[in-house]
């Protein structure tokens, strides 16, 4: 029943709306009522019709085809009776899953999707129950309605989809460039907020991050969480393991932010030439709008940038002095998650050219009077669009 949830899962957010309901004895056939089918509250009566049908009136009548469990499909009535004021689901024949006594009491999950198309799902034990109404953020008293999926529990969704992307693999740990683009497709999906990219991209540099941590976190309980419970037979195999932990955690921080800052580059439609060689061994982690421009000496300087990403930058952001000669006179940009600099430090990095992009929301860690300083990354975005016109 595992991946009938997940199908849920998948099915909602594609679902234009979702009703759900607990299956009464009338329901599942256990009363012995002759058709098959379900009762649908008035209040959900847009589910099944686009007007509400009218009390003591006409008999409305709809055909559609429900796909129960994604796995087959049956012919449905959607039917007002006027004359009892109620909407029902019904077939011609048995054929429902509802129909069966050992549903009474089982949660019904009704979908339309966003292209016209049923879908249904049956949940028939406590702990899948729960895991449904914890998932849409409803309590049983809060059943037999539309669900509002903009209440959609978002911390839900998001371990469903985790879980889900575990199962996917095929290999013991994707590459970073892989768990940073399925820790964006997570979040997006969670949130929704697509627009952000462009609207507001420090909200989703740091969105994208922190699902990649959690996702990341998820991947090596799945994977070591067993052995770390079970113990070690010796100590060298626990250094080997906490060697092997570590130095993957740090491989994949210090390309996480690249990756994230190059799909908001391509989502803002900017060109730019990641990891590419300047002079000698020297690779700035980006430059715009590519590094042929860069070596074409006839194109204007003052269109050209480049780009280095830092988690931290205490320390290291001297390096980001030589990367690209040509630049030596301009600004050298640095992207950076680090929270607060001293004075002394960016005194120095002002006098070297190098400007600070960091997350908005952590302008406000860095001493009051290098702010005006510092960029934010739509900032940075902005002056990059501009230079590329």
């Amino acid at each position: 029943m595992e991946n009938y949830i997940s199908k849920v899962i998948e099915d909602s957010s594609e679902s234009e709306k979702i009703y759900c309901k607990f299956l009464s004895p009338n329901d599942s056939g256990e009363t012995g009522g002759h058709q098959s089918g379900f009762l649908v509250s008035k209040p959900a009566y847009s589910i099944l019709f686009d007007e509400p049908g009218e009390k003591g009136g006409d008999i409305k009548r709809a055909s559609a085809t429900i796909y129960w469990f994604d796995d087959y499909e049956t012919p449905a009535n959607f039917i007002y009776y006027g004359s009892k004021d109620e909407y029902r689901v019904t077939s011609n024949r048995k054929s429902f899953p509802s129909s069966n006594p050992d549903y009474t009491g089982a949660l019904l999950i009704f979908l339309k999707k966003h292209t016209g198309q049923f879908k249904a799902y049956i949940f028939n034990t406590d702990d899948e129950i729960n895991e449904i109404l914890n998932y849409f953020g409803i309590t049983p008293a809060e059943t037999n309605r539309l669900i509002n999926t903009e209440l959609t529990n978002p911390e839900e969704k998001e371990k469903y989809a985790i879980q889900e992307f575990i199962k996917s693999l095929t290999t013991d740990f994707p590459s970073s460039e892989q768990m940073s683009l399925a820790a964006q497709r997570i979040q997006n999906s969670v949130f929704n907020h697509n627009e952000y990219i462009q609207l507001k991209p420090d909200n989703k540099l740091l969105d994208w991050t922190e699902v990649e941590y959690r996702l990341f976190r998820a991947l090596e309980h799945d994977r070591y969480g067993v052995l770390i419970k079970n113990g070690f037979s010796d100590v060298e195999k626990f250094i080997e393991l906490a060697n092997k932990v570590l130095n993957r955690r740090k491989s994949r921080a210090g390309k996480s932010l690249e990756h994230h800052l190059s799909s908001l580059f391509t989502g803002n439609n900017i060109t730019f030439t990641p990891q590419a060689i300047t002079e000698g061994n020297k690779k700035p982690d980006f430059i715009f709008p590519s590094i042929e421009s860069y070596h074409n000496a006839s194109f204007p300087l003052e269109k050209l940038a480049s780009l280095a990403a830092k988690t931290t930058c205490k320390d290291r952001w001297r390096q980001v002095l030589n990367e690209a000669d040509r630049l030596r006179s301009q600004n050298k940009f640095l992207c950076t998650l680090q929270q607060g600099i001293s004075s002394a430090q960016l005194e120095e990095m002002k006098s070297e050219k190098v400007v600070l992009v960091v997350p908005q929301k952590y302008i406000t860690t860095y001493p009051e009077k290098y702010r005006n300083d510092i960029w934010t990354v739509k900032k940075f975005i902005d002056y990059i669009k501009e230079i590329e016109k």
